[in-house]
C-alpha cells in the first residue's frame, strides 16, 4: 500500500504493486508470491480489477454493489461484484465505447454509446437491442420522467430516443456547430449541453425550448491565464437545483448559480489540459475536478485547494464511490486505480477493514525509504562536491535533504574517498570481533530476590533451546517471563530458605550445584560492578566438565547429607529434652459442660496404643468387640462390615426400647387369648 500526503491529507493507493500476467499458471503465481516480496505484500482489493490494455470509462451502480468498466483491446465491458470482491461477468463488444450509463439500480439495464454511431442496449442476460444515430455521438443523458435519451455529438441537433415508444422523436436544434457534453438536473429536469464554441445551452424538456445561454469561454479568461485557442466545454455536472460546474478544454473549472450568468468561482488547473470529469463531494463541500494528469480537490465556496492526487499514468475517467472516501480511476494502463481517502468518508461496507488498516498505519508511521535511491543532506553534498546539482533532475528535494540515485552516490563516493575499502575492511574486522565476544559469558540482569533460582531457570531455558534446535520439542512458557510468578522475584517474603530441612531433603545434591551457581553469581556481580570485559583464557562455564565427577560420587553425597540430618535431629532432640526437664508443670483445670460425661485420661492413652498397632491387630480387636463382621461373597472375595460404637446412653435407650417391645407383645397375646374363649363357647351351643 502506497501512502501519499498533501496538506496533511493521507491518500492510500490500493492498486499499486506488481501485477501478474494472465497467462501465468497458478503454480508459477504461487512461486512468484513466495519469492517476490512486492507481489506478496500487495493488497488486491478486487480480484482481476484491470483491463487487457486500456480502461476508458468506469461507473458504480446506484445500489453500490456493482462496478462497471469499459476498455480495450478487444472492446469489452467488465462487471465486478463488490460483495464477492471478484469479476461477475465480462462481455466483448463490436466497437469501442465512448461512454455508457446504468439506467437501473443494478446492472440489468445498460446503454452503450459506441464510436461507430451505434447505441447498444444490454439487459441482465446480455445483448438486447442495437440502433444507430445520424451523427457520431460524444455524450448522452437519460431523462427519467419522460424515458427519453438525449444524444449530443458532431452535430447541431440533440437527438431524442424515447424508450417507452421505441422510436426517435423530433430533435432539439441548438445554435452550436457541435456539442461535446450534456447533463440533466435530477431535481427539476433541466437539460444542459456544452458546445464547441464555449457556451452552455439550457433547455426545458417539457416545452422543448431553450431557456438560458451561458458564455463560459468569455468568463473563463482571467488576467493570469494565457489562452492560445478558444475554450470549449469538456465537462458538465449539476449539483442540486441551482449549482452547476463547467469544465473547459483549457483547464478551467467554472462554478455557476443558475440564477446568474456570471460564475461564482473560476478554478484553473494550471496545466492547460482539458477537464475530463467533475464531481461534487457533499460532506466537506468539495469539488473533484480531473484532467488527464491530476485530480484536484478544492472547496467550492472559497476555491482553496484541499488536496490533489497525481497518478503515474494519464487519466481517462474518475468515479467517486457514493457516501465514502473511495475513488476509482480509469487510466491509460491495464490496471484501474483504487484510492482511499479517509478524510472524505469511511470505507464502503464491503471493504470496512480498510479503516482498521489505515488506523494502524497512522499509529505506526514509517519513514520513506527507497531501495534505488540514497537520502543525502546538504552537508553530505558539500562533502561529495555535488552542490552544483541542486535544482537538477539528478536530485529530488525531500524534507531536509535530497534523494539521489544510489549508483551515482557510490560512484562519486569512490572517486572522492579512495580509502573507502580500508574503512570497509575495518568495519568487517570489528563485526568479527563482536561476534566472538557474543559467544562469551554475557552479562545477565538477575532479580534481587531468588537469584539462584533465576539463574537455574535461565540455564534450563538455554538447555531447552539447544534441545529444541536439535529436536523439534514444543517450547513451554518460562516462569521468569510469566506475570503470575513476578512477585516471587520481587517480594523478599518469597525467598527460598536453603537451610531448611525440607529443602535439604528434597535436594540432597544441592550443595555442589549451589556452589557452582554461587561462583557464577559472584562473577556476574563483579561484571555488574566493574563493567569490564572477561579476561581471556578459560571461560567461566568450563567448570561444567566436572559434571562427570559429580555423577560418580552422588551416592556418597546422599549418605553424607543423611548423616548430617540425623546428627542435627539428635542435637535438636537432646536440646528439647533439656528444655522439658527444666520446665515445671503446673496443674490445669477444665470445666465440664452440662449433659457431658467425664472421660478419664486412660481413654486417650488407649486410643494412642490403638493407633500404634498395625491394621491387622486393630481388625482382630474390632472383630472381638463385635464392631467388625467378615463374610465371604459368592465371587470368592471377602466383605467387611463395620458398625459404629454406641455410647452408654444409646445402649440404655436401646434396652428400654427392647423392654417396651416385649411388654407390648405380652399385652397383645393376653388380649387375643381373652377374645378367642367366648367364640369357642358360642360354637358349642
Amino acid at each position: 500500500m502506497q501512502v501519499s500526503s498533501l496538506n496533511e491529507v493521507k491518500i492510500y493507493s490500493l492498486s499499486c504493486g506488481k501485477s501478474l500476467p494472465e497467462w501465468l499458471s497458478d503454480r508459477k503465481k504461487r512461486a512468484l508470491q513466495k519469492k517476490d516480496v512486492d507481489v506478496r505484500r500487495r493488497i488486491e482489493l478486487i480480484q482481476d480489477f484491470e483491463m487487457p490494455t486500456v480502461c476508458t470509462t468506469i461507473k458504480v451502480s446506484k445500489d453500490g454493489q456493482y462496478i462497471l468498466a469499459t476498455g480495450t483491446y478487444k472492446p469489452r465491458v467488465r462487471c465486478y461484484d463488490t460483495y464477492q470482491l471478484s469479476l461477475k461477468f465480462e462481455r466483448c463488444l463490436d466497437s469501442e465505447v465512448v461512454t455508457f450509463d446504468i439506467l437501473s439500480d443494478d446492472y440489468s439495464k445498460i446503454v452503450f454509446l459506441h464510436n461507430d454511431r451505434y447505441i447498444e442496449f444490454h439487459s441482465q442476460s446480455g445483448f438486447y437491442y442495437k440502433t444507430r444515430i445520424p451523427k457520431f455521438g460524444r455524450d448522452f443523458s437519460y431523462h427519467y420522467p419522460s424515458c427519453d435519451l438525449y444524444f449530443v455529438g458532431a452535430s447541431s441537433e440533440v437527438y431524442r430516443l424515447n424508450l417507452e415508444q421505441g422510436r426517435y422523436l423530433n430533435p432539439l436544434q441548438t445554435n452550436a456547430a457541435e456539442n461535446n457534453v450534456c447533463d440533466i438536473n435530477s431535481v427539476h429536469g433541466l437539460f444542459a449541453t456544452g458546445t464547441i464554441e464555449g457556451r452552455v445551452e439550457c433547455w426545458d424538456p417539457r416545452t422543448r425550448n431553450r431557456v438560458g445561454l451561458l458564455d463560459c469561454a468569455l468568463n473563463s479568461v482571467t488576467a493570469d491565464s494565457e489562452i492560445n485557442s478558444l475554450p470549449t466545454i469538456s465537462a458538465l455536472k449539476f449539483n442540486g437545483a441551482l449549482t452547476m460546474a463547467v469544465g473547459t478544454s483549457t483547464g478551467q473549472v467554472l462554478l455557476y448559480d443558475l440564477r446568474s450568468d456570471k460564475p461564482l468561482l473560476v478554478k484553473d488547473h494550471q496545466y492547460g489540459l482539458p477537464i475530463k470529469s467533475v464531481h461534487f463531494q457533499e460532506s466537506l463541500d468539495l469539488i473533484l475536478s480531473a484532467d488527464s494528469r491530476i485530480i484536484k480537490m478544492w472547496n467550492k465556496n472559497s476555491g482553496k485547494i484541499f488536496t490533489s492526487l497525481e497518478p503515474e499514468h494519464d487519466l481517462n475517467d474518475v468515479c467517486l464511490y457514493p457516501n465514502s472516501g473511495m475513488l476509482f480511476t480509469a487510466n491509460e494502463t491495464p490496471k484501474m486505480g483504487i484510492y482511499y481517502i479517509p478524510v472524505l468518508g469511511p470505507a464502503p461496507r464491503w471493504c470496512s477493514f480498510l479503516d482498521n488498516l489505515t488506523e494502524e498505519l497512522e499509529e505506526n508511521p514509517e519513514s520513506t525509504v527507497y531501495d534505488d535511491y540514497k537520502f543525502v543532506t546538504k552537508k553530505d553534498l558539500e562533502n561529495l562536491g555535488l552542490t552544483h546539482l541542486i535544482g537538477s533532475p539528478f536530485l529530488r528535494a525531500y524534507m531536509h535533504g535530497f534523494f539521489m540515485d544510489i549508483r551515482l552516490y557510490h560512484k562519486v563516493k569512490s572517486m572522492v574517498n579512495p580509502f573507502a575499502y580500508e574503512e570497509y575492511r575495518k568495519d568487517k574486522i570489528r563485526q568479527k570481533i563482536e561476534e566472538t565476544r557474543a559467544q562469551r559469558v554475557q552479562l545477565k540482569k538477575l532479580p534481587k530476590v531468588n537469584k539462584e533460582l533465576a539463574l537455574k531457570l535461565i540455564e534450563e531455558e538455554e538447555e531447552k533451546q539447544k534441545s529444541t534446535w536439535k529436536k523439534k520439542v514444543k517450547n513451554l512458557p518460562s516462569i521468569l517471563t510469566d506475570d503470575r510468578f513476578k512477585v516471587m522475584f520481587e517480594n523478599p517474603d518469597f525467598q527460598v530458605d536453603e537451610e531448611s530441612e525440607e529443602f535439604r531433603l528434597l535436594n540432597p545434591l544441592v550443595s555442589k550445584i549451589s556452589e557452582k551457581r554461587k561462583k557464577k553469581l559472584r562473577l556476574l556481580e563483579e561484571q555488574e560492578l566493574e563493567e569490564e570485559e572477561e579476561p581471556e583464557g578459560k571461560p567461566s562455564d568450563a567448570e561444567s566438565s566436572d559434571s562427570s565427577d559429580d555423577e560418580k560420587d552422588w551416592v556418597e553425597e546422599v549418605r553424607r547429607q543423611r548423616r548430617l540430618l540425623r546428627q542435627e535431629g539428635k542435637g535438636t532432640w537432646q536440646h528439647q529434652v533439656q528444655e522439658d526437664q527444666q520446665t515445671v508443670l503446673q496443674p490445669q483445670f477444665y470445666e465440664i459442660k452440662a449433659g457431658e460425661e467425664f472421660r478419664s485420661f486412660k481413654d486417650s492413652a488407649t486410643k494412642q496404643k490403638l493407633m500404634n498397632k498395625t491394621l491387622e491387630d486393630r481388625l482382630k480387636l474390632e472383630a472381638k468387640n463385635g464392631t467388625l463382621n467378615v463374610s465371604d461373597t459368592t465371587v470368592g472375595s471377602k466383605q467387611l462390615t463395620f458398625t459404629l460404637k454406641r455410647s452408654e446412653q444409646q445402649k440404655k435407650q436401646q434396652e428400654a426400647e427392647k423392654l417396651h417391645r416385649l411388654e407390648r407383645k405380652k399385652l397383645r397375646r393376653s388380649a387375643g387369648h381373652l377374645r378367642s374363649k367366648p367364640r369357642r363357647g358360642r360354637s358349642r351351643h
